[in-house]
């Protein structure tokens, strides 16, 4: 497949569906149409930012990203997701997605970023490589449901 024109542009709630599907595709998170069309209207701006890539008029990949604050280190932009659609990746669009929230982190006074990613997703350690980041440790997540 050719891409001629990709198009970098903040999300809109008409993307919810689309990023519900990238998502359940490219990381296996099976979140509902409904839940990202809340959380799309409820981000803050002060802190945090989406960008949809959009090829053809369709919404092909997106990257979230948001201010990381530590007592111990200045602030950070984390990204939280980053993830193209199977058939247009290696096109340009995850360095196209990635090159916009490094601006909006610029833009906002922030100039480190930080990115966890799964020790499985080898593809994606390798893209983050290549677009200038290292790796600087292995961790383990743990997470706690915490009932209502």
């Amino acid at each position: 497949m050719n891409v001629k024109e990709i198009t970098i542009r903040r999300v809109s709630g008409t993307d919810a569906k689309a990023i519900q599907e990238i998502t359940a595709q490219g990381m296996g998170y099976k979140c509902d149409t409904e839940l990202v069309a809340k959380k799309i209207a409820g981000l803050n701006a002060a802190r945090e930012a989406v960008f949809v890539a959009e090829v053809g008029g369709n919404v092909v990949g997106y990257i979230h990203v948001e201010r990381y604050d530590t007592l111990y280190f200045e602030s950070m932009a984390n990204l939280l997701a980053l993830s193209v659609k199977e058939e247009y990746q290696k096109m340009g669009i995850g360095k196209a997605l990635l090159r916009a929230s490094e601006r909006w982190a610029r833009e906002n006074g922030i100039f480190m970023m930080r990115v966890n990613s799964g020790i499985q997703r080898t593809n994606a350690h390798q893209f983050y490589e290549r677009m200038g980041y290292s790796s600087e440790k292995e961790q383990k997540r743990f997470i706690k449901t915490l009932c209502v």
